[in-house]
């Protein structure tokens, strides 16, 4: 199993990508969630750029392809989604490659309920695999990187994380390679 994990945020710092980072650390053999925290080299979506996309979109269009799924982990600016995040998924609806993609949302924070339902209007907008039920939220805002490492290897949180993965892993059923 093939599953992206995209990171909302493009702080280097992210609890969200450390989370996701997590859940790839949790991950059994058998699924490789492939964490992507590049949207800062994404260019603003334009239809005009459809034709002939820039590298970084095409690279970014393909991992979503190849992905049996999507995960998303993103903070909350200005109570809503980040623009970086909202234009990653433009790029990803300017063609077929999410229409049907199962997704669920990890979240890092007590809050941002505000980011959660504007994100959860857009992602059932897009993809009519998109799974409410899915969900896991963790406490993380202000930690470091290796502050939620260690605070995901707690025994309780991996659990925790391993339950969300299981039972997206049971949505998000393997394709055939393209």
């Amino acid at each position: 199993m093939n599953i992206l994990a995209i990171s909302g945020s493009t702080r280097v710092e992210s609890t969200n990508t450390a989370l996701l980072r997590g859940l790839s650390r949790i991950a059994p053999a058998s699924t490789t969630v492939n964490v992507y925290d590049q949207l800062a080299t994404l260019p603003v979506f334009s239809t005009d750029l459809d034709a002939q996309p820039p590298l970084a979109i095409t690279n970014f269009k393909r991992l979503a392809v190849d992905a049996d799924g999507i995960i998303f982990a993103s903070p909350e600016y200005v109570r809503s989604l980040p623009g970086g995040l909202k234009n990653a998924i433009d790029w990803l609806v300017s063609g077929d490659a999410i229409i049907a993609k199962p997704m669920a949302i990890l979240h890092a924070s007590h809050r941002g309920d505000d980011m959660l339902d504007a994100l959860r209007i857009v992602l059932a907008t897009v993809s009519s695999g998109f799974s409410t039920d899915i969900f896991a939220r963790f406490s993380l805002i202000g930690k470091t990187p290796t502050q939620v490492a260690d605070i995901m290897s707690d025994p309780q949180n991996a659990a925790h994380l391993a339950t969300f993965l299981n039972e997206f892993t049971a949505l998000a059923k393997p394709r055939a390679p393209s």
